[in-house]
């Protein structure tokens, strides 16, 4: 087996390298903020519901 030398500030990749075992995610982009949708819907339904309440209420 060829001796391969590698500089003392290097990690050679038998000793543990994990930069290629994981690689980093790609950005998801607006899935990325699933609260900001969970808060559109759910204020879209508040103001369905009080549509109907109001109306049924004859204001």
């Amino acid at each position: 087996m060829a001796d391969r030398r590698v500089p003392p500030e290097e990690t050679p990749p038998v000793e543990g390298s994990t930069s290629s075992a994981h690689p980093e995610r790609p950005d998801g982009g607006i899935w990325d903020h699933p609260g900001m949708w969970v808060s559109l819907i759910v204020a879209g339904a508040v103001i369905v519901a009080l549509f109907f309440a109001f109306r049924i209420a004859g204001l």
